[in-house]
């Protein structure tokens, strides 16, 4: 009887875990960590030179940090005294629909909403990058890196848009609810190589997925705005079992009179160089410069390296962004703009680093106000 017993329990068991999983793997919890490409867009990735067969790759192999660097990130995840969060408040400049109806002044206009998302504005074309409006960036609502500030500008304020550029899908980069809310305006979403199976996952239309690999180039109806995905040396993937199966890029904005370059995520490598000789010079670069670490030397860019990448780009406005907004790294939140400024006063380069919902004249800009200074000061 005992035995019987047991047999029971475990037949319980093994049939309650199925019914999780069952429900769980249906579940829109589930659709964050997105789709697998299939099709059309499979056969693409099988052809792509990035791809070697198994996954994609950089163009030459990632060089993660040594054994020490990876005892030294254990340790500064439980012992780390770095302020990595802000004690302040930051200033975050509120907009709406109607911050946007006065034309941009040059024709061009970039708004920065924290983290990696801009709103770019050039040549009467309306382009917004990264767009995340989550709390966190993570595939659960209660954990994860939480935002520094809100977003300074509501979904449903956002001005029309032509288009919405994503460089890849980590969570920081691509949200689920965010591009399902702009998907419900028409926009057109252009992506990185096998990115669109996840918007596929989350219904969002096939007309309005555009998935480029490296060196392609969408162009709007009317031929005034061309957007190329450029390389960038990073990697992809939602979860351990879909490491790098979709690409990852920077993205080439031109329009009749402007150019403008977005890094996405990515490290120091030599292809900043042949992207500035193929497109530059451009008006402004949108750089990241934030969560860099000796544990992980070669995927992010520090702000000494953002000023290198920048330089080799042919940029004449650089404006840092991936930093401010989410604790992703273990370094003191304020840190790549103190590193920044200091190091583009020494070398002579024209640097905005605004506040979130500030908008930035690349034609006229600004003069940098440290607003991150009452923190460095505690």
């Amino acid at each position: 009887m005992r035995r019987l017993i047991i047999n029971v329990l475990k037949g319980l068991t093994a049939i309650i875990i199925i019914l999780f999983a069952i429900v769980y793997f249906s579940s829109e919890r589930f659709k964050q960590f997105g789709g697998r490409p299939t099709g059309v867009t499979y056969q693409r990735i099988q052809s792509s030179p990035q791809y070697n067969g198994k996954r994609f790759e950089n163009p030459t192999p990632s060089e993660v940090g040594s054994p020490a660097h990876f005892r030294e990130t254990y340790s500064k995840i439980f012992f780390g005294d770095e302020r990595r969060e802000p004690e302040m408040v930051i200033p975050v400049l509120l907009l709406d629909s109607t911050s946007f109806t006065a034309e941009p002044p040059d024709g061009l206009r970039i708004t920065w909403l924290g983290h990696s998302t801009v709103l770019i504005e050039m040549d009467q074309y309306r382009i917004l990058t990264d767009p995340v409006w989550a709390k966190r960036v993570s595939p659960f609502s209660y954990l994860g890196p939480a935002r520094f500030h809100e977003v300074p500008i509501a979904l449903d304020q956002l001005p029309q848009l032509n288009a919405v550029l994503i460089s890849h899908d980590h969570y920081d980069h691509l949200d689920k609810n965010t591009i399902i809310a702009l998907a419900g305006t028409g926009v057109q979403f252009i992506l990185p190589l096998g990115v669109g199976a996840h918007l596929t996952m989350w219904g969002i239309d096939s007309t309005q997925i555009n998935e480029l690999d490296w060196w392609e180039t969408w162009a709007s109806e009317s031929g005034g705005l061309e957007v190329t995905a450029t390389p960038a040396y990073h990697f992809s993937g939602r979860s351990p079992l879909n490491i790098n199966h979709t690409l990852w890029a920077s993205w080439v904005l031109v329009s009749s009179s402007k150019r403008v370059y977005f890094s996405g995520d990515s490290g120091p490598f030599p292809g900043f160089e042949e992207i500035g000789r193929k497109y530059g010079p451009f008006d402004i670069t949108l750089v990241k410069m934030g969560a860099y670490d000796e544990g992980w030397p070669d995927i992010h860019l520090n702000p000494d390296q953002a000023i290198d990448a920048h330089i080799a780009l042919s940029g004449r406005l650089l404006q840092p962004i991936h930093w401010g907004t989410f604790n992703l790294a273990f370094h003191d939140w304020y840190e790549p703009a103190v590193w920044l400024l200091r190091e583009a006063r020494r070398r002579e380069i024209f640097v905005v680093i605004p506040k979130p919902g500030e908008m930035v004249n690349p034609a006229d800009p600004s003069e940098v106000e440290e607003w991150w200074l009452p923190d460095l000061r505690r």
